[in-house]
């Protein structure tokens, strides 16, 4: 990944298959979510180290934003309307934030399964790490997810666009706490039947 020269790595996470990681991000700090090897969904969640009961929340981005699919150069907007992270780079073009993560009741329910990983406890999980793993688990942003929109307004969903290395860069407006999951769905195309790692890295601004 090209990186600007004014930026330097801070700090590299990776975030194995089937699970989840937190990282606190500086204001005028940037994240990098990279897809290491390609068509794997990183639902992705961040709150307000000052006060975490604010948050990114889709819903209110949605409304933010008037559109259902994100830009370079928009802004994840929280709870309270306010900007805390902007998207600066993107090389895929194609994520999702109307899905909620996938829990526990989403095997249970559509797959008959008892203890299939899911994003949202692995986001819960991740999260203790900052002591915030007692709060609900907001909708996340899911990096990389391909929804498709029908002719009858229904969602289809396909394997992800991104390519071994692709990746989404995000600019924090405040100091954010972030996490993010690699979305344990192996039994749909979301990330085409095969769960693989992400890498995190933190940017902050080189001396000169």
């Amino acid at each position: 990944m090209p990186i600007h020269d004014t930026y330097r790595i801070k700090e590299e996470i990776l975030i194995p298959a089937y699970e989840g990681r937190s990282a606190l991000i500086k204001a005028g700090e940037e994240l990098v979510i990279i897809d290491v090897e390609g068509k794997q969904v990183g639902d992705f969640v961040c709150f307000s180290l000052q006060d975490p009961d604010e948050y990114v929340s889709p819903v209110h981005m949605r409304a933010s934003l008037s559109s259902i699919s994100l830009k370079t150069g928009d802004l994840l907007y929280s709870n309270r309307r306010r900007p805390l992270m902007q998207l600066v780079q993107d090389t895929v073009g194609k994520h999702d934030f109307f899905f909620p993560a996938c829990d526990y009741y989403r095997y249970k329910v559509d797959f008959g399964l008892e203890d299939h990983p899911n994003c949202h406890d692995n986001l819960k999980e991740a999260l203790t790490y900052y002591s915030l793993g007692h709060l609900p688990v907001p909708d996340p942003i899911n990096w990389f997810m391909n929804n498709i929109l029908d002719e009858n307004g229904d969602y289809v969903i396909s394997e992800p666009l991104s390519k071994p290395g692709d990746f989404v860069r995000l600019k924090a407006l405040d100091d954010v706490i972030v996490a993010c999951s690699t979305c344990s769905q192996d039994l749909a195309p979301v990330n085409g039947f095969r769960v693989t790692e992400l890498k995190l890295q933190i940017l902050n601004k080189a001396r000169i």
